[in-house]
């Protein structure tokens, strides 16, 4: 009995994770990955990512990075979208969110953010609030990929969660005093 539950435990899959060299779970975000703008002045280079432990049979992956404290109303604030990441990845290098694209590995697409295009778009809260979360969120999918050119923010979060086989999290935080 020990014998065959020792055979269970060494086969059974290990938890999706997603982990980042560049920020620790509900740590800070450095200035490098900070927005250069809106009174901002980071770097505005996406933070590498890596991740383990996707659910028997994804075919691909999709990254959503969105900030909840945003001021909008409720609606939040998307930072950074990522689908078609084929499913042997296991990584993304620091500035794979360059706008047009060439640090992604090949098939990936950016869906522009709320800053209006693609790429990474860093943390850029206004001054004064309470550090805002920045939620990256990797899910595995069950298709090899989605049609969602041109697609919003919204309607491609709304697509990859109805494909979405697992999802493993890592929060951030940032926030400015002046």
């Amino acid at each position: 009995m020990a014998a065959r539950t020792a055979r269970k435990k060494s086969t059974a899959r290990a938890r999706f994770r997603l982990m980042s060299p560049d920020i620790r779970p509900n740590g800070p975000i450095a200035m490098e990955q900070v927005f250069n703008g809106f009174g901002c002045s980071g770097g505005n280079i996406s933070p590498a990512l890596g991740w383990s432990g996707a659910p028997e049979g994804t075919k691909s992956f999709a990254l959503l990075v969105h900030d909840p404290d945003a001021p909008t109303g409720g609606a939040g604030w998307w930072h950074w979208l990522v689908i078609n990441i084929p499913a042997g990845t296991t990584r993304l290098g620091k500035d794979a969110g360059k706008v047009d694209g060439s640090n992604l590995p090949s098939g990936c697409v950016h869906i522009d953010t709320d800053f209006g295009g693609p790429g990474w778009g860093g943390p850029c809260p206004p001054v004064g609030d309470k550090p805002h979360r920045y939620n990256f969120t990797l899910y595995a999918l069950k298709v090899d990929g989605l049609d969602a050119s041109g697609a919003s923010a919204s309607l491609a979060g709304y697509m990859i969660n109805a494909n979405a086989i697992g999802k493993a999290q890592l929060t951030g935080k940032f926030g400015r005093k002046k």
